[in-house]
């Protein structure tokens, strides 16, 4: 196993692991010397997993996707497993409590809108160096438990499962851990085993909480199979002031645009802390790395037009190149031109209420600007609540249709939230 210090450019020779280690993405790996001579020998199959508990992936699997991206960019074979059968389970890394569980309908539903993110960052086909995708709903939901346990179950040690990170943060808590979510490791290590078999994946990637499932998978391959796979893991990733990748103040930063705007997505990369740029440019664009080091090196005004191309760069990929330009537009109207623009996120509202006319406190909560009456109080109280660009004094103040302009009612939480409210009628 390879510690994140022992990893560097210099002692390595593969394009993929030299970029992957520059980047940022590399925190662990099984036996890099190995791998990175396998990769020079010719093109390696890796594969990462997405449990489908929503229908949109978020923020927090960018790093992961953008791995696999990688991996295809140097002639390698990425294989985005989607989790259909694991997803019945549910995976314990790190969680306060077991997933509720979700109806074959919900998964299915799930899947296709995953599938959906996958394929605006990858070319899949039948090429060697196309993407692939996977569900392991396809051999778990059809494997013997009997014929698991005899053949797979000997190969694990409860002991060592017990010593995982992830196993051990729920043990040490009040609500435990079911024996349905200890399996989790045990059908992962199958998944790996299958992939090798089916596909020639010889890499599982992940992000370090997956470390110990890894391993196992590791181990598993090379008892029953023989072969040496290997293993490594991107660094879990948090804000420079501590908060949690992928979450902004109003919820999950989603992929899909039907979860977000493409306009707020825009919007969260823009407002990436000064500490964050460099380093979110090189994981989360295509830009150079010495392109990314020199914006990153900018301050003042620099610093600011850095965050507007990390925030144009990273929503091309992930939503097309002409949405992400049109997102930087609008901010540009709204932000320096002080235009009312019709591309900004919008909220409908009863035709009635609006024509009756709704409380200042109220519609900000109910268009979604803010999480509640009472913060919508304190916002309104604190000077942050505009209605047309004029500030809200009075929380009772009324906004109805007389507000409207073309249409619409622009309401704007501080400097860079913004909705458009308009009658459903």
């Amino acid at each position: 196993m390879t510690q994140p210090e022992a990893l560097s450019t210099a002692t390595l020779r593969s394009p993929f692991l030299q970029e992957a280690t520059a980047r940022g993405f590399l925190y662990q790996c099984t036996d890099v010397d190995a791998l990175d001579t396998a990769m020079l020998a010719g093109p390696v199959t890796g594969y990462i997993g997405f449990d489908p508990t929503a229908d949109s992936l978020h923020v927090g699997s960018a790093t992961q996707i953008m791995l696999l991206r990688l991996l295809q960019k140097h002639g390698h074979r990425p294989v985005a497993l989607l989790g259909g059968g694991t997803a019945k389970i549910g995976d314990p890394s790190f969680r306060e409590e077991a997933r509720s569980l979700m109806s074959e309908e919900t998964i299915a539903t799930n899947i296709a809108g995953i599938e959906k993110n996958l394929r605006q960052f990858m070319t899949f086909g039948e090429d060697s160096s196309d993407a692939a995708l996977a569900n392991n709903a396809d051999w778990l939901d059809r494997l013997p438990y009997i014929e698991l346990l005899r053949e797979v179950g000997v190969h694990f040690s409860v002991n060592r499962m017990l010593s995982f990170d992830s196993v051990r943060s729920r043990l040490e808590r009040e609500q435990g851990l079911t024996f349905l979510e200890f399996n989790y490791s045990i059908l992962q290590s199958f998944d790996f085993r299958e992939l090798n078999r089916r596909f020639g994946v010889s890499l599982q990637m992940g992000g370090s909480d997956q470390w110990g499932n890894i391993v196992s998978g590791i181990d598993l391959v090379r008892r029953t199979d023989g072969k040496q796979v290997f293993g490594l893991t991107a660094p879990l990733l948090t804000t420079s002031s501590g908060a949690k990748m992928g979450k902004s103040a109003k919820g999950a930063v989603w992929l899909s645009a039907e979860r977000l705007p493409v306009f707020e997505y825009w919007q969260f990369w823009r407002n990436t802390e000064d500490a964050d740029v460099g380093r979110f440019l090189k994981l989360f664009t295509d830009l150079p790395v010495e392109e990314c080091d020199r914006l990153a090196a900018a301050n003042g005004a620099g610093i600011n037009e850095a965050k507007k191309i990390l925030a144009t760069e990273a929503t091309a990929l992930c939503h097309g190149r002409a949405a992400a330009e049109e997102a930087a537009e609008t901010a540009r109207r709204v932000f320096e031109a002080g235009q009312h623009v019709d591309t900004l996120p919008t909220c409908t509202l009863p035709h009635a209420d609006l024509a009756e006319g709704i409380p200042a406190f109220r519609i900000f909560a109910e268009a979604g600007l803010v999480a509640s009456n009472g913060e919508a109080r304190r916002l309104i109280r604190g000077g942050g609540a505009r209605v047309n660009d004029v500030t809200v004094t009075d929380e009772g103040q009324t906004v109805s249709l007389a507000d409207a302009v073309d249409g619409a009612i622009k309401l704007s939480s501080g400097k860079k939230h913004h909705v458009l409210v308009r009658s459903d009628a």
